[in-house]
């Protein structure tokens, strides 16, 4: 942000470059170039249509597919238990996301916020390369079950010692971490426990919750200090949600299949 001070692009003109606004330069940059490269080397899925006999065609409205979807809810426990384990983790991270700088604020030093972004961006992607490397190692529920536990301890440490920067700080990167580990190993389990045929609607009703649990923490006013308790308590729910998804047997039935041409 040094490097270039900030200064207008032309005499008079409204428009700034440099200083603190040099890394949303080289973002633009950055897209514009991915901008060229997907239009010129991707091509589009428009996926296919659905041959005239099959029973999905004429059910392909938005209020089957949701009716379809809850059916399942109902009908096999894996698939709800799935949503809660899911509103509890992705509540916690949004809940981590809008408070983690007050929770760094210092008066003697201020925080350099772009550096500690960094670093948590540094430990996610780090937690997802652990995911990958062991994926035929460890089950996605058991990394899950790990993640959880880790979450939680994390989230603790920060509620209990809210003076103490370093070891908060230390804390949110294991929390990162978690986040890393935590979308491959969760988009595994999906794949298994959701039917292919309703996953778009279903991915959408998990958010309900989720949006349920972001809103509430953002309307209560709660403190620093209780907000991370509470994420913490979110990360043991999800704990039992995942212990409670792996020894649940599937009931869901066989999603329809298209008829082939004799």
């Amino acid at each position: 942000a040094d490097a270039v001070p900030l200064q207008p692009l032309a005499p008079n003109s409204m428009i700034h470059v440099g200083g603190a606004l040099m890394p949303f330069d080289v973002a633009i940059v950055c897209l514009i170039i991915g901008l060229v490269l997907i239009t010129f080397l991707w091509t589009e899925n428009y996926g296919g249509a659905a041959p005239e006999h099959d029973s999905r065609q004429s059910e392909d409205t938005l209020m089957h597919k949701f009716t379809v979807s809850m059916r399942l809810c109902l009908s096999d426990r894996r698939i709800w238990l799935l949503g809660l384990l899911v509103a509890s983790f992705e509540g916690s991270m949004f809940a981590f996301v809008f408070n983690w700088t007050p929770a760094l604020e210092s008066l003697k030093v201020p925080p350099p916020y772009g550096l500690i972004f960094s670093l948590f961006m540094m430990a996610c992607m780090s937690g997802a390369a652990v995911s990958t490397m062991t994926e035929g190692l460890i089950r996605p529920g058991t990394r899950l079950a790990l993640t959880f536990v880790a979450g939680a301890i994390a989230f603790g440490t920060a509620a209990s010692f809210p003076g103490n920067l370093p070891l908060t700080f230390a804390a949110f990167l294991v929390f990162e971490f978690c986040v890393g580990v935590y979308f491959p190993s969760v988009g595994i389990l999906k794949s298994e426990v959701v039917p292919e045929h309703v996953r778009g609607t279903m991915y959408n009703i998990y958010r309900v919750p989720l949006n349920a649990v972001v809103v509430g923490l953002l309307l209560t006013h709660l403190s620093i200090t209780r907000i991370y308790v509470f994420c913490a308590v979110l990360m043991g729910i999800a704990l039992v949600g995942i212990y409670a998804v792996m020894s649940a047997p599937s009931q869901i039935p066989d999603a329809p299949k298209a008829v082939k041409n004799t």
